[in-house]
């Protein structure tokens, strides 16, 4: 019984250690719900996602490793592309269209884990937690196989946890408000710094790509709209 408690307490303290800036991404993530991107897309593709870690990780019980941490920080491209193609062309889904989506569409599990929008999450949440691994391959090496099938349970368990918590977060008043106001804008600049400190692992660099995207995003927008006041004008 003091294993199962040890194993409990060991997957609950490494987890939420780990994963604790995942609420922000997923937060940020379910602010952007639209008529194409929903709710199933962000939980299929972070435990997809997640999955893709402990298979990265579970080498470390074996005695070997699959993935070189250099091939995981490639990943981090992801979230910038994402990131860079959203500040390019953005586009707001009216509540109506979203209502409408979700009352005509009901996909089946396997399509939403295979669709693109699933495999974009899955991408970000794999790219973010690739330092994990360096935790849960001696979590693993160290652990008998009923522990380590408590912990992994724990892990799969709490990934249910946490995108619940972020989905709530988003009907917060104060936090609502900002990421309606600045979430279009603000969520694809974090992406991309995201992805800079996840293949640079530099504090500099990612507060950098943060001022610039944001930047070229207000710059962007003042321009679109000088176009369409030219466009009316004529």
């Amino acid at each position: 019984m003091s294993g199962l408690v040890t194993a409990i307490t060991t997957g609950i303290t490494a987890f939420s250690a780990t994963n604790i800036d995942d609420i922000v991404i997923l937060t940020l993530l379910f602010s952007q719900i639209n008529k194409s991107f929903r709710s199933r897309h962000i939980v299929a593709g972070q435990y997809l996602g997640f999955a893709a870690l402990i298979a990265a990780s579970l080498p470390g019980f074996f005695g070997g490793l699959i993935i070189p941490q250099s091939w995981i920080r490639l990943l981090g491209f992801m979230p910038i592309i994402i990131g860079m193609s959203s500040l390019l062309k953005r586009e707001e889904d009216s509540p109506e269209e979203a209502s409408e989506e979700t009352e005509r569409s009901y996909p089946s599990v396997i399509a939403s884990f295979l669709s693109p929008q699933t495999c974009n999450v899955a991408a970000i949440a794999f790219a973010n937690g690739s330092d994990n691994i360096s935790v849960y391959v001696p979590l693993f090496a160290n652990s008998e196989l009923e522990s380590l099938l408590v912990i992994v349970s724990v892990f799969f368990s709490l990934v249910g946890v946490w995108c619940y918590a972020a989905y709530k977060f988003t009907y917060l008043p104060a936090i609502a408000q900002f990421l309606t106001d600045n979430g279009n804008t603000f969520v694809p600049c974090i992406l991309v710094g995201l992805g800079v400190f996840i293949v640079s692992e530099n504090v500099t660099w990612t507060l950098l790509s943060v001022v610039s995207s944001y930047l070229f995003s207000f710059i962007l927008s003042k321009t679109q709209n000088s176009a369409i006041r030219i466009q009316e004008s004529e």
